[in-house]
């Protein structure tokens, strides 16, 4: 039953662009049969909140227009005010790989954003934490146990005589062991776990903790000539008892070298920032995604590296991103990166067709080309100045595809390990997720949903949709909230409750 329409609230949709012949209803509750519109527009039926309504009649097959792009086709003829759900989409075919546009409309770089600053943790390498945490490395699965096991010791007996140090974090996941660890793909996950352990809020202090009989040697986890970095081996000690004193007196030896870090002052260029969406709706391209676009072009302004991802759901929008790589050389990376998910999903027996979740669809989502087209805006409007394979790290400053599946959890460990120091979420459905290893800002893109989760979300740019704000004033609060969690004066809500997901590796390698 349709929730009616809240007091003095006037029935209100969006239609993105003029082409568009749909709109998406924005009243929560969504809006009743007969409402009218001030246009002339009548719903002939109960349309949610999110979901499309047709602007004209519609023919079988005409094409269903969104973003000014197709998004596809109509199964039956659909009259003028008629609820679209996703059974009445047809998927079009995904854009042509060899047949796309490379760096023939590369847009002219924004003016420096000049002045702004953070308070950070500075590195030896140049890079900077927006954390000081000790981050302890497995090389395989079997250790977690033990592992886990002494970082709550390391909690409760040695943290709290370092105070500058924030947190201990057990950086645990399932590989090491029972995998093919010379086939070609296995790189990924090893030089994921290999640039993880790099990450700049872990302040160069590298520890890596073994079994003994692993496949994937605990060796290489550190990087050659390193005299700092340090690891132990399980099978070479006699017993529990001395596996976790010797796991935690070599922590306490980097817990006194990261307790004398302080915060300095940092150009916000020395930010690496991931962006991310998950739980997405049919308001995440038009209210967060567009106002973390603009976020995106102020940090890229200001010198900064900003990451975007998640090759499903930029593949059905890729012709709208080759034209802006800086050059032909990352443009054809970006399509290189696009052709190896297709092969991958096609040896799986998948296709893209298997995004979007069901949570997308009852956010109005009716396709993986609708919800690609709404991802990718994120990207903001500067040139694409570069691309990364999932798991290599950033070395260059500006905009910065970095594949990686769709998976939250998956991306944001990859994300990790191409070295971002914060990471900025959209999210329409909600969803709790978080980094141990970096802050996560969330941003909603429903009124709705930041009412709902008040003490969860961080940034609301549902104003967006009721015309409470613009989308280049929650850009500017984005980008000013992002400062001032890297500089530790504001700490999100998923540090606030202790929220964190755990790593998930990528490993398209086989298992044996």
């Amino acid at each position: 039953m349709a929730m009616p329409i809240h007091q003095n609230e006037k029935p209100l949709y969006i239609q993105v662009n003029p082409k568009d012949n749909v709109a998406i209803i924005v009243n929560t509750g969504g809006l009743p049969s007969g409402t009218g519109f001030p246009c002339g527009l009548q719903l002939k039926e109960h349309v949610p909140q999110g979901h499309k309504v047709a602007l004209t009649d519609l023919e079988q097959d005409e094409a269903i227009i969104r973003y000014g792009e197709v998004i596809g086709y109509a199964v039956r003829p659909i009259p003028q005010g008629c609820w679209i759900d996703e059974s009445l989409v047809r998927l079009p075919e995904p854009p042509d790989l060899d047949e796309l546009p490379v760096a023939n409309r590369v847009p002219e770089p924004l003016p420096p954003l000049e002045g702004f600053t953070f308070e950070g943790y500075r590195n030896a390498d140049g890079s900077v934490g927006t954390k000081n945490i000790l981050g302890i490395t497995t090389s395989v699965q079997c250790v977690a146990g033990v592992l886990d096991y002494a970082v709550k010791r390391i909690k409760d007996e040695l943290l709290p005589s370092y105070p500058n140090v924030s947190d201990v974090v057990a950086l645990n996941h399932t590989y090491g062991c029972g995998v093919a660890i010379h086939a070609p793909d296995a790189v990924i996950p090893i030089r994921t776990l290999q640039n993880i352990s790099r990450n700049p809020n872990f302040g160069g202090e590298i520890m890596v903790v073994g079994l003994g009989c692993e496949k994937l040697l605990p060796e290489r986890l550190i990087p050659a000539g390193d005299p700092a970095a340090s690891l132990m081996s399980l099978q070479d000690h006699q017993g529990f008892m001395p596996m976790i004193q010797s796991i935690m007196s070599m922590a306490e030896e980097r817990l006194k070298r990261l307790n004398r870090r302080q915060r300095v002052t940092c150009p916000a260029s020395d930010l690496v920032v991931g962006l991310q969406c998950g739980g997405s709706d049919a308001f995440s391209g038009v209210t967060a995604n567009p106002a973390v676009g603009y976020a995106a072009d102020l940090l890229v302004r200001a010198g900064a590296t900003v990451l975007f991802s998640e090759v499903t759901e930029v593949r059905d929008a890729v012709h709208l991103l080759t034209p802006r790589a800086v050059n032909e050389e990352v443009g054809r990376a970006l399509i290189r990166e696009m052709k190896w998910y297709d092969h991958y999903l096609q040896n799986g027996q998948a296709d893209r067709s298997a995004n979007p979740s069901p949570g997308n669809k009852k956010g109005g989502l009716v396709n993986v080309v609708e919800k690609s087209l709404g991802s990718i805006v994120k990207s903001g409007s500067s040139p694409i100045a570069g691309v990364l394979s999932p798991g290599e790290k950033a070395a260059q400053k500006g905009l910065i595809f970095a594949a990686t599946p769709a998976s939250d959890f998956v991306c944001g460990t990859l994300q990790l390990a191409s070295g971002i120091n914060l990471q900025v979420f959209t999210t329409g459905r909600g969803t709790p997720y978080g980094l141990a290893m970096a802050p996560v800002i969330k941003v909603s893109t429903r009124n709705a949903l930041s009412e709902q989760w008040h003490d969860l979300i961080d940034i609301n740019a549902g104003r967006i949709a009721t015309g409470e704000a613009t989308i280049e004033e929650v850009g500017w609060e984005i980008f000013r909230f992002i400062l001032d969690v890297a500089s530790g004066r504001k700490i999100t809500w998923a540090d606030h409750w202790g929220l964190h997901n755990a790593l998930s590796l990528f490993n398209p390698a086989p298992v044996t």
